[in-house]
């Protein structure tokens, strides 16, 4: 059973930085795409950024615009989601999530078949 930990969430005030972390089980997480998606109260829940197996290639969501950045480390089974220069509108419960098998750098969430709880982002004004 896989299982996704998200660590690294707070509250901190606009135009500061948190780094996100999501421990992933499973012996084979380097074969699989991950992804970051985030999900504020009354919206639907909606993409950040994925990376693929190898960490060479990325994709982030428009609104993203430089400030936030994926990473992965698989040798310690673990993504990250750097993010600085946060807004108000970042305010949101993070998930990460791990796509499909074969699954390809995606931002659709129908590709991704096992996510984390969440851990709660709360950008002050």
């Amino acid at each position: 059973q896989v299982q996704l930990v998200e660590s690294g969430g707070g509250l901190v005030q606009a135009g500061g930085s948190l780094r996100l972390s999501c421990v992933a089980s499973g012996r084979t997480f380097s074969t699989y795409t991950m992804g970051w998606f985030r999900q504020a109260p009354g919206k639907e829940r909606e993409f950040v950024a994925a990376i693929n197996w190898t960490g060479g290639s990325t994709l982030y969501a428009a609104f993203v615009k430089g400030r936030f950045t994926i990473s992965r480390d698989n040798a310690k089974n673990t993504v990250y989601l750097q993010m600085n220069s946060l807004k108000p509108e970042d305010t949101a419960v993070y998930y990460c999530a791990r796509g499909k098998l074969n699954s390809g750098l995606t931002r659709t969430m129908g590709e991704y078949n096992y996510w984390g709880q969440g851990t709660q982002v709360t950008v002050s004004s």
